[in-house]
């Protein structure tokens, strides 16, 4: 079972036109409108795929109205939290000839104190729903792999935590949607930007996706291996970075621990922690980390009883986990197609982010896995016209994904962190422009 959460939803106005001239006036046929967000997007294409996904976000306003009509149509299983302020605007401009689309975003409008706390409470039912016993996943292909054909029982939940947040919204609000998803026993999956991506790393969210400019500009370090170190540092699991044209890495701690590996995952009773977010920082310092993947993974939640981190555990880690960390090799996978693809590239973060969330909601934790899945789903949403959708063809472009993995990757020369004061480590090519 999927939960995907949208702080920030946006109604998608996409338009085609033949070239896009600057100052010019321009013709389309009639635009699409779509309920978008990037949650929305991960919701659309896992439920496509046939994955057992609840769509968690809010919706105001006449925008508000359009948004919530468009995706009842769409049947797209969804909680909307009623908020006063106006459902955003998403503006899509694809130019045919060079086919570069030009994306317009409105910041959107912080909903009230009370309204995120609707929100967080339809995420936690949400997520209690899902760990009940007994949900089955819609997915018909009895090829695919299920939770019994892990053999690990009943898959944990997969809390997917994707896009913005509107202007003036509480610093707090994505570490208590990650916690909510611990208290749960859930898998968390978070896709931002900016300071977000620091505090989702400390909250203990499993796995982050950042592309190569927000990694860089949230870590201050521009070498996206460092930069995905600074995250594990801090307490993540797995990196999917995007690259673009240049395909998907995966870079991970530890090749030895499965992606999600639960153990006797499940809600704790109050007052009950993980101990494996405590008593890693011993075994993490100790242990040499594996070969090279271009997702930066330490073993995603692989947390013993998963629960909820208690305040604290992430400064422990980084003051008794970052010589481990700082020290120890990477492991780093690459995965790109044979030849770049021409198109709509708006939703194709996205949808690597579903991929990630349907193969570990079916019990698959392996990153190399992951990462061509995600680097297939990626390629294939860039064929679409418009996000939330990939093209048919996924499973050929899957087959021909080039998985390289690099040499293992020694610590760079430490440096201080602007952003948090800590010791990060940087390449000495990047060195000049951190």
């Amino acid at each position: 079972m999927i939960v995907t959460v949208t702080p920030n939803p946006a109604l998608d106005l996409t338009w085609h036109v033949e070239k896009i001239v600057p100052g010019g006036t321009h013709r389309a046929d009639a635009g699409a409108v779509r309920a978008g967000g990037k949650g929305l997007n991960v919701a659309r294409v896992a439920h496509a795929a046939g994955a057992d996904v609840i769509a968690v976000t809010t919706a105001g306003g006449a925008t508000g109205e359009e948004f919530r009509a468009e995706l009842t149509a769409a049947g797209v299983p969804a909680v909307l939290v009623p908020v006063v302020a106006a459902t955003r605007r998403s503006i899509a401009l694809v130019d045919e000839a060079l086919g570069d689309t030009t994306i317009v975003n409105e910041r959107g409008i912080a909903p009230t104190d009370a309204e995120w706390q609707a929100l967080r409470d339809a995420v936690a039912g949400a997520l209690s729903s899902a760990a009940r016993p007994g949900r089955a996943s819609r997915r018909s292909d009895a090829s695919k792999p299920t939770a019994s054909a892990t053999g690990a029982g009943q898959t944990p939940p997969v809390l997917a935590i994707s896009g913005s947040v509107p202007p003036g919204t509480p610093d707090d609000l994505l570490p208590s949607l990650i916690a909510l998803g611990r208290e749960a026993g859930a898998i968390v999956v978070a896709d931002t930007s900016g300071p977000a991506l620091l505090r989702a790393a400390d909250a203990g969210a499993d796995v982050l996706k950042p592309n190569a400019a927000e990694l860089a500009e949230a870590t201050g370090i521009a070498d996206p291996i460092e930069g995905a170190r600074e995250l594990l540092r801090r307490g993540a699991s797995l990196i999917l970075l995007s690259r673009g044209a240049e395909g998907m890495l995966a870079v991970s701690a530890d090749s030895a621990g499965a992606v999600g590996n639960h153990g006797s995952s499940g809600p704790v009773s109050e007052g009950q922690v993980a101990p494996r977010r405590d008593e890693e920082l011993s075994s993490v310092a100790s242990d040499a980390f594996a070969e090279s993947s271009v997702a930066a993974v330490a073993p995603v939640d692989d947390h013993g009883s998963s629960g909820l981190v208690p305040e604290g555990r992430s400064a422990a880690r980084r003051g008794q986990g970052v010589s481990s960390v700082a020290s120890d090799s990477l492991e780093v996978i690459s995965a790109r197609l044979p030849d770049a693809l021409a198109g709509n590239p708006t939703g194709a973060g996205d949808a690597a982010v579903s991929a990630a969330a349907v193969l570990l909601a079916e019990g698959i934790r392996d990153p190399e896995a992951i990462l061509r899945r995600a680097t297939a789903w990626s390629a294939a949403a860039v064929l679409m016209p418009l996000a939330g959708d990939i093209h048919p063809s996924w499973p050929d472009l899957e087959a021909a994904v080039i998985i390289t993995r690099e040499t293992s990757l020694p610590a760079r020369e430490p440096v201080a962190d602007a952003t948090s004061g800590a010791q990060t480590e940087v390449s000495p090519e990047a060195k000049d422009t951190v």
